[in-house]
């Protein structure tokens, strides 16, 4: 029987001590229509929580080049219902995007929603955070959710551990995520649909050692590093994704949750990750907060009020090619609506092209030029 993902390393380049790192790759899926979807790595997928990527339309997503989208079990089983999106046609057919998606598995919100949950060992509790209902969250529920929601891709159900945590408190939730990684591969899926374990184990090395083996152990298809960006450091995240990806099987893509600053974005693919997701880009953009190659602009400042100039010179996108960083500072300021749209447009099509980028950078074996490049330039 033919895999339902396939993942082909282009060009891997080698750090001092032999290790695999930075790479390009070929990720092949069978595709929710039975038609091969492809995806080029490194790649950046921006986050459409409850099937819609906030401000802006699939046929926009696809303008800019965006290969992959990621939707959210909890949030689309809450509203409206992964019954009613199987019943009208599956996620693809429902937003309106004919390209992959990735589901989270519900996981995170153990984490985000902590206030309004119960964990044990056989799931979790939820209160809804829209209506105060009571719901019960299990490993066999979320692979049900996302078999409904017709995702290409299925992540494995599992608990975030808070930063900071006792090593006991991180052991235990890496242990949990073990045993419900096992009980979800118990739960048949739709025939083009692949699954990703996740590595828990927090900042400490021995965790992430033990969790990496055993999980990689499983049949799983691909890999993600979970539990990072939670709230610790930069330079802790970047340390730590940095031991945990050589951990991961090399012929199998690596996915860095949840994770999106440029800066991290950068030292993900230097590390040897291939996939990544932060709602970053949209919600900045939304702040006024704007990613260009010169660096962070914040809008809302005064200094843009009588500047005709693009946002980003670099950069081809609509919002940069047609309106100036005055008219964006207006809008902003007057709170309308196509400020965000503007802004986030800009914002994912900088993203889509940093990935770009670092992805051609590494087949032409240039990328630690692009990296120094790349942090001389935004400091400007």
């Amino acid at each position: 029987m033919t895999r339902p993902l396939q993942f082909k390393v282009e060009k891997s380049l080698f750090d001092e001590d032999g290790v695999g790192r930075a790479r390009a790759g070929r990720l092949s899926l069978a595709g929710a229509t039975g038609q091969p979807q492809e995806i080029l790595t490194p790649v950046f997928m921006p986050v459409g929580t409850v099937g819609s990527v906030k401000a802006v339309t699939t046929a926009e997503l696809r303008r800019m080049s965006a290969q992959i989208i990621l939707g959210n079990t909890y949030h689309l089983y809450l509203r409206p219902g992964h019954d009613r999106v199987e019943r009208l046609g599956e996620l693809h057919r429902f937003m309106n995007w004919d390209r992959p998606i990735l589901t989270d598995s519900g996981g995170f919100q153990v984490f985000s929603l902590s206030a309004l949950n119960k964990i044990d060992d056989d799931g979790v509790t939820f209160q809804s955070h829209i209506d105060g209902s009571s719901h019960r969250f299990t490993p066999e529920l979320s692979m049900s959710i996302q078999k409904a929601l017709g995702s290409d891709m299925v992540m494995a159900f599992d608990q975030c551990p808070p930063y900071p945590a006792k090593p006991e408190e991180v052991q235990m939730a890496m242990q949990r995520t073990l045993k419900w990684a096992a009980r979800g591969l118990e739960v048949p899926l739709k025939a083009h649909q692949a699954r990703f374990g996740i590595i828990q184990g927090g900042l400490y090395e021995d965790l992430r050692v033990q969790s990496a083996r055993e999980i990689t152990a499983l049949p799983f298809d691909a890999f993600a590093i979970g539990g990072l960006s939670i709230g610790e450091s930069p330079e802790l995240m970047q340390k730590m994704a940095y031991f945990t990806a050589p951990l991961l099987p090399a012929d199998k893509p690596r996915y860095l949750m949840g994770v999106g600053r440029p800066e991290d974005l950068v030292e993900g693919v230097r590390a040897g990750i291939d996939m990544f997701d932060c709602v970053m880009p949209t919600r900045n953009a939304r702040n006024g907060q704007l990613f260009t190659s010169q660096g962070k602009i914040n809008i809302k400042n005064s200094k843009y009020a009588d500047d005709p100039g693009p946002l980003d010179p670099e950069c081809l996108c609509e919002t940069c090619t047609q309106y100036s960083r005055a008219y964006l500072r207006h809008l902003f300021i007057c709170r309308e609506v196509l400020s965000a749209r503007l802004n986030t447009i800009h914002n994912l099509t900088y993203y889509v092209r940093l990935m770009t980028e670092m992805r051609t950078a590494i087949l032409e074996n240039r990328f630690d030029d692009w990296v120094k490049s790349f942090y001389t330039k935004s400091r400007h």
